[in-house]
C-alpha cells in the first residue's frame, strides 16, 4: 500500500503498467497491480464521505472555474455553499449552454466556461434527437473518466481474485477512433477515439482492436476486420453496447467454425455493458458461454460524465463519486417549472423519478443530461436507470416510462419463448374520432416462429396493465387504448435500418421508445418498404 501512496496520479501509474510490459513482466504481474491499485480506488469510495464530499467537489470546480466568462457572469466568487450556487447557477440543457456560451467561440472554447482551451469535443446525437452534441472534453474530463474506470475494475478483482484480464487483450468495442480537426489542435469524434488518442502507445498494445483499426468509419468494413484478427487473439475482456456485441459474436461463430463464444475465447472473464438495458440479452449471453464463469459488469457512463457502476456487494449501479462531478436530482413531474426542487445527495429519496444534472470538470453547469434516474438505496447511493426525459409513452395518458416498458417486453418475450434481439415502440394515433389508438412494437427476435403476434400482444398488454395503473384505466373496454399492435422482423433487420440512418456500429442504439409516433411510422414504413417484415 506504501507503493500506491507514492502514486500521484493515475498518468504515472500506467507509466509504471509500461515500464513493466517493456520489461516482459506484464501477464500475471501487471493484473496484481491492477488489482491492487483498483481496489484502492474502490475504498476510497467506499470510504468517501457523501456530504462533505459532493460540497467540496463543487468549491473546487468553483476555484478552479476562477477567469472564465461563465465564472464572471454568475458572480461565483460570492458563493459560499451549495444553497448560493443554486441560486446564482440555473438548470440548463445542452441547448442552453451552446446559444448562451459556446456557440460564439466554437471550436475553440478558451475561459469560456472552463479555464484554458477545451481540447476534445465528444460528439452525439443522443438517441431520439436529430442534431449533433458537441460535448466539451477538458483534459480533466478525461482523467476523471479514467480513474471512474479503474474504480469500476476494483469491484471485478475483489469478487474474481483468481479471474486475470490483463494476461490477454481486453476489446473494446466502440465507435470509430478517427477525429475530425475543426480548428489546430481541437479535435472532435467519437468518445472513443479520443480514449485512443489520449492513451500511451504502448497501452494500446494491450487493448484490442490495433489504432489502424480502431481508426475505421465503415462500421461493416471494420467488423470483418475485426473479427478476422480476433478470433486469434487471447481476449480476456469485452466492454460494449449488449446489441452490438451479440452482433459481433455472431460474425465470430462464423469466421471460426465455433458454436460459441466459450470455444473462441476460453480465457474470457469479464463483460462490461451499458447503454441499453440488459435483461433482455442475459439469457442470449449466458448460452454463448456454456454456463462459463464469466462475469457480467454493468456501467452508466453518460457523454457528460462517467455516472455509475455496478457494486457487485448489491447488484446495484452505485453513484460514481470522487471524480470531480457534483450532482444534482430534480424530480421529473417539476420539469420546466420556473424553479424546480434541485435535490443533491443530502436529501435525495427513494422511491422518486429524478431527472441528473452534473456540474463538471469540462464546464457543464448544472446541465441536464437527460437521463432519469430512482435511488434504491440512499446510503451507499445506489440507483437504476429508469429512461430518457424524452423517452416516455403518454400519447393517450397512459404514462409509462422506460423502464416499465423494456421489462414487460423482455419478461413477455421470456414466457413466450423468444429472445428479443432489439425493439421500438411509439403510437399509432387515432384515423378517425371514434377509433381509439394503440402502440406499435416493432420487435426483432430469434425464435419468432413459435408463437403468433397476437399472443405476444397479449402477453405484453396483460402484464403493462398489471404494472401501470395509468395505462390499466385507459385499456378499459378499449376506453382511449386499443390491444398493442406487435410488427415482427426478418433477422438482422435494425441493423440494416441504422445502416441508412449512418448509425451502424460502436455505441449507436436503436431509439426503444417515441412519444411523438413519428420515428415510429418512419421505422415501419421503411421496414414496410424494405421487405423485412414478416407476414
Amino acid at each position: 500500500m506504501k507503493f500506491f501512496l507514492t502514486i500521484k496520479s493515475e498518468q504515472r501509474f500506467i507509466k509504471f503498467v509500461v515500464k513493466v510490459k517493456r520489461k516482459n513482466m506484464f501477464g500475471k504481474t501487471a493484473d496484481s497491480v491492477m488489482s491492487v491499485y483498483s481496489r484502492f480506488l474502490l475504498r476510497k469510495l467506499e470510504h468517501y464521505d457523501i456530504l462533505k464530499g459532493q460540497e467540496l467537489t463543487l468549491a473546487g470546480l468553483i476555484n478552479k472555474s476562477k477567469n472564465t466568462l461563465f465564472y464572471n457572469n454568475h458572480d461565483l466568487k460570492k458563493v459560499k455553499n451549495i444553497r448560493d450556487y443554486q441560486q446564482a447557477v440555473p438548470l440548463r440543457y445542452y441547448e442552453d449552454f451552446w446559444k448562451e456560451y459556446w456557440e460564439k467561440a466554437f471550436p475553440r472554447l478558451t475561459n469560456i466556461t472552463w479555464p484554458g482551451t477545451i481540447p476534445y469535443f465528444g460528439l452525439t446525437s443522443g438517441t431520439t434527437g436529430a442534431n449533433t452534441k458537441y460535448i466539451p472534453l477538458s483534459k480533466e474530463m478525461l482523467r476523471s473518466n479514467q480513474k471512474a474506470a479503474m474504480t469500476l475494475q476494483g469491484g471485478y478483482y475483489r469478487h474474481n481474485r483468481n479471474k486475470p484480464i490483463y494476461t490477454g487483450k481486453f476489446f473494446f468495442l466502440g465507435g470509430s477512433a478517427d477525429l475530425n480537426e475543426p480548428s489546430p489542435g481541437i479535435f472532435s469524434g467519437d468518445l472513443s477515439g479520443i480514449v485512443v488518442k489520449e492513451a500511451p502507445e504502448l497501452l494500446l498494445r494491450f487493448t484490442f482492436p490495433p489504432k489502424d483499426m480502431a481508426l475505421l468509419s465503415d462500421w461493416e468494413e471494420k467488423l470483418e476486420k475485426m473479427t478476422d484478427r480476433a478470433i486469434n487473439e487471447n481476449i480476456t475482456g469485452i466492454s460494449g453496447v449488449p446489441s452490438w456485441m451479440l452482433l459481433f459474436f455472431e460474425e465470430a461463430k462464423k469466421k471460426s467454425g465455433k458454436n460459441s463464444i466459450a470455444e473462441i475465447w476460453p480465457n474470457l472473464n469479464l463483460i462490461i455493458h451499458g447503454g441499453i438495458k440488459f435483461d433482455p440479452y442475459r439469457g442470449i449471453f449466458k448460452r454463448e458461454f456454456n454456463n462459463q464463469d464469466v462475469q457480467f459488469l454493468e456501467t452508466y457512463p453518460a457523454s457528460e460524465a462517467f455516472i455509475a457502476f455496478e457494486d457487485l456487494n448489491y447488484n446495484r449501479l452505485r453513484l460514481m463519486l470522487g471524480h470531480d462531478i457534483f450532482y444534482e436530482f430534480i424530480p421529473v413531474e417539476e420539469l420546466g417549472k420556473n424553479n424546480p426542487t434541485r435535490h443533491t445527495l443530502h436529501n435525495i429519496e427513494t422511491g422518486i423519478q429524478y431527472a441528473v444534472a452534473v456540474t463538471t470538470c469540462a464546464g457543464l453547469w448544472s446541465y441536464i443530461i437527460g437521463d432519469t434516474i430512482e435511488f434504491e438505496l440512499v446510503n451507499p447511493p445506489l440507483l437504476r436507470f429508469t429512461g430518457r426525459t424524452k423517452y416516455f409513452l403518454s400519447a393517450f395518458g397512459e404514462h409509462l416510462i422506460s423502464e416499465e416498458v423494456e421489462e414487460v417486453v423482455s419478461d413477455a418475450a421470456r414466457y413466450c419463448g423468444i429472445e428479443v434481439k432489439d425493439f421500438h415502440v411509439g403510437p399509432v394515433f387515432p384515423s378517425a374520432p371514434d377509433k381509439p389508438g394503440h402502440h406499435r412494437y416493432i420487435i426483432e427476435a430469434d425464435n419468432f416462429k413459435k408463437i403468433k403476434p397476437e399472443k405476444f400482444a397479449l402477453e405484453t398488454d396483460r402484464r403493462l396493465r398489471k404494472k401501470n395503473a395509468d395505462y390499466d384505466a385507459h385499456r378499459q373496454a378499449d376506453l382511449s387504448i386499443k390491444l398493442p399492435e406487435i410488427i415482427f422482423l426478418k433477422p438482422g433487420a435494425f441493423r440494416e435500418w441504422m445502416k441508412s440512418r449512418g448509425k451502424l456500429g460502436g455505441q449507436n442504439k436503436v431509439p426503444r421508445m417515441d412519444n411523438s409516433g413519428k420515428i415510429t411510422e418512419e421505422t415501419f414504413n421503411w421496414m414496410k418498404k424494405n421487405k423485412f417484415i414478416l407476414s
